[in-house]
């Protein structure tokens, strides 16, 4: 897939240590409903807090591949993942009980063709659709709830 003129590599990894950033690869689920765009949220397996999928990178996928595999597993989405990424937030990742690591997360729309009822995470979370605004007030990540509300899909392609 192109965007805007350059083509989208799958990724490489290189070695990465403790202190560094980590990248995660968000989906921002959504259909349209009566002209107007929906969201989907799931709940975090952990705190049960309402959130958008999202996993690590994968060796050999382009990153909107990864947020599409990351709904699939959590959410249960067959979409279309969009080849452009519409925003970043910044997140403490948990990863025991007192360390975390700090995350960016980049976001990446996958239009959501059909929901299944079973997928690989179906049993440890909830899933549920919202208008922008709903969805919005419900996350807690500042920075994803501005991209979130703010969510046009009338000029992706």
């Amino acid at each position: 897939m192109t965007l805007q003129g350059l083509d989208q590599l799958p990724l490489k990894f290189r070695a990465s240590r403790k202190s560094d950033v980590r990248t995660q690869f968000a989906a921002l689920c959504y259909r349209m409903n009566r002209g107007r765009p929906e969201v989907l949220l799931i709940t975090s397996r952990g705190s049960r807090r309402w959130i958008v999928p999202k996993g690590w990178p994968i060796e050999n996928m382009t990153p909107a591949q990864g947020a599409q595999q990351e709904a699939w597993e959590e959410a249960g989405v067959k979409g279309r993942p969009i080849e452009r990424c519409i925003g970043l937030f910044s997140y403490p990742k948990v990863v025991g009980e007192d360390e975390t690591l700090p995350c960016i997360a980049m976001v990446y729309p996958v239009k959501v063709k059909s929901l299944a009822n079973d997928y690989p995470e179906s049993h440890q979370r909830r899933r549920k659709w919202f208008t922008r605004k709903k969805a919005a007030a419900r996350i807690a990540e500042p920075e994803l709830a501005h991209i979130v509300r703010n969510f046009d899909p009338s000029g992706l392609r």
